[in-house]
């Protein structure tokens, strides 16, 4: 078994699409729309095949807390600790919020975390 796409709900699907295409090289489909619903979405692909569903949807809500039950972060792995720090710079001096600097885990990994359009935390791992 695989996990074979995550999805996030977005206020603004267009400004997510832009940020993961152009910082992290994601390819895209084509927009599905449902008006009846009021709902639109993209799955974008990262190189390797792993899949990310951004939704939108009218009326949602804001996040409610900063740390809640379910989803708290997804990783993507840039290949070293050079990439890590470089992209990590890089989306920084673009006013990218970044909220953890590249570092070592206790658990044994190198990586730095940034937060998406919507808020979303990614970390960038090796």
């Amino acid at each position: 078994m695989k996990i074979e796409h995550i999805a996030v709900w977005s206020k603004d699907i267009e400004a997510m699409l832009h940020f993961y295409v152009e910082h992290f090289g994601c390819t895209y489909g084509v927009r599905y729309e449902n008006s009846v619903k009021g709902f639109s979405s993209y799955f974008l692909s990262f190189e390797s095949g792993t899949r990310l569903e951004i939704m939108q949807k009218c009326g949602l809500a804001d996040r409610a807390v900063e740390q809640s039950v379910g989803l708290a972060h997804f990783a993507v792995s840039v290949g070293s600790e050079a990439e890590v720090r470089f992209n990590t710079q890089r989306l920084q001096q673009i006013g990218v919020k970044v909220v953890g600097e590249p570092r070592w885990t206790g658990d044994g990994y190198f990586e730095s975390i940034v937060l998406d359009p919507d808020g979303n935390t990614v970390e960038i791992t090796i």
